[in-house]
């Protein structure tokens, strides 16, 4: 009770700044008695700390020397906690995830608003990038820019590569806000250039779907690029989506999260239990458990099944940007339904999540819960190796059969057998997917629960 006291109060101080109300978010409390406005700089610290202290899976591990004024923000307190992050098995912290931000840029990014150019960038070689996919409403989609487009020549500079100074000056111009011009190689072989111009738009997280009759089966096949984004569209949109694959007799099916960083934990539920089969209702989903200071608030959720769609096997399409609720989706379903794993890499190892937690102007995300599956599996930190490990299709268009991952996957559920490499064809090694690392996704690789589940969970 004495801990359910001092987290209710912490909550009063500073959760409370979280609920939508006509007033600034960002407000500062009142001006302590005596006078004098509060160092607002000051609070934002001590509240990272303070909630860091509290929630950090790993608490334990922080030093009492730990100081947060040591720290230009509170998004360099959070990375500071992650090396007390130790985990038993692993020889480096765990942690790489825990961060903060202001509340303006979370509230764009989680409902899916983004303001770039609306489009991802990958290496298929060393120095051949291409686009990983495309948002419709972005200066990109607008343009008429597709995945497998080979980028040639970025603001008159054709020197791309996978070098450090290369990546360093395509993510600036790519990824940085600014207008970019860029020469695009077509499959066709011609070449185009377009002045592409960041805008503000609203992302759209299922890329494509379709259904395949082959080999005598019918697969449903869907690339889901984020957990982000409006909760009650995304959900009408499985609705349509599984009423559609019911209509049409899937019995197997694809799911592609090679670039899927993500989001939030209801919107990995609700898929969650549309791929599920009915024998999996009323059975666990997954166990979320916190640091023993608040094991109380330790919860399992069981499977609810939506829809008719009743699965006899299920293949997830895996990159090193799968990560997250995309990952804790394939965990839960693992026990419930034969599942198999492509793709060029391990995904991406990140079976733990937080919530947004408020300090002033800043919302703070200490990583402050696990997730197991009902097997009470989940310590996946090195990410889930694929069955089948080929290379991104970087060079074909989303559903083509002959794009290697979708080919290895439809392969599988056809014959029993996945795709082989061609002969002399490039296998994906370490060295290449080095380059994972050094060019980053730009989606956030995050598991989240909304913050009003924890507010009901902690405030009587």
């Amino acid at each position: 009770m004495k801990r359910l006291l001092m987290l209710t109060l912490l909550a009063g101080m500073v959760l409370g700044a979280c609920q939508k109300s006509n007033d600034d978010p960002g407000t500062p409390p009142p001006p302590p008695p005596g006078g004098g406005g509060p160092n607002n700089d000051q609070l934002r610290k001590d509240s990272a700390i303070l909630w860091g202290r509290e929630l950090y899976l790993w608490r334990t591990q922080i030093p009492a020397t730990f100081n947060a004024n040591n720290y230009a923000d509170p998004n360099k307190i959070m990375e500071a906690l992650r090396r007390y992050s130790n985990e038993p098995g692993f020889t480096q912290p765990v942690d790489r995830w825990s961060f903060a931000v202001l509340k303006e840029e979370w509230d764009d990014v989680s409902s899916g608003i983004a303001a770039d150019l609306g489009m991802g960038i990958f290496f298929k070689s060393n120095d051949d990038l291409r686009v990983t996919y495309v948002e419709k409403e972005g200066a990109a989609g607008k343009a008429g820019v597709e995945r497998s487009w080979r980028i040639i020549r970025i603001n008159g500079n054709s020197n791309i590569n996978t070098s450090d100074a290369s990546i360093n000056f395509i993510v600036d111009a790519v990824y940085g806000g600014d207008p970019a011009t860029i020469e695009f190689l077509k499959p066709d072989g011609n070449t185009v250039e377009l002045e592409l111009t960041p805008s503000t738009y609203q992302e759209q997280p299922l890329l494509l779907d379709s259904v395949y009759q082959t080999g005598g089966k019918k697969i449903g096949y869907m690339v889901y690029n984020s957990f982000l984004g409006d909760q009650e569209q995304t959900k009408a949109d499985f609705a349509n989506l599984f009423a559609e694959f019911q209509a049409k007799g899937v019995k197997d099916m694809v799911v592609d999260l090679r670039y899927n960083g993500g989001g939030y934990v209801a919107l990995w539920e609700e898929l969650a239990n549309y791929l599920a089969p009915r024998s999996a209702e009323g059975q666990v989903m997954y166990r979320q458990s916190f640091n023993e200071r608040y094991d109380f608030l330790d919860t399992t959720v069981n499977f609810s099944k939506k829809g008719s769609v009743d699965l006899d096997n299920l293949i997830f399409i895996v990159s090193q940007n799968t990560a997250s609720a995309s990952e804790g989706l394939i965990n839960s379903l693992t026990p419930h339904i034969p599942v198999k794993i492509v793709g060029p890499s391990n995904s991406h190892g990140k079976p733990v999540g937080y919530f947004p937690l408020s300090a002033l102007d800043w919302y703070v995300f200490p990583v402050s819960f696990r997730t197991v599956n009902s097997q009470n599996s989940g310590n996946y930190f090195n990410g889930f190796a694929p069955d089948s490990r080929v290379p991104d299709g970087l060079d074909k268009a989303w559903g083509d059969l002959e794009e290697d991952c979708l080919a290895s996957a439809i392969r599988y559920l056809t014959t029993g057998n996945f795709q082989p490499l061609s002969v002399g064809e490039n296998r994906v090694t370490e060295e290449f997917l080095d380059s994972y690392r050094r060019l980053p996704s730009k989606k956030l690789k995050v598991m989240v629960e909304d913050r009003r589940s924890l507010e009901s969970r902690i405030v009587p």
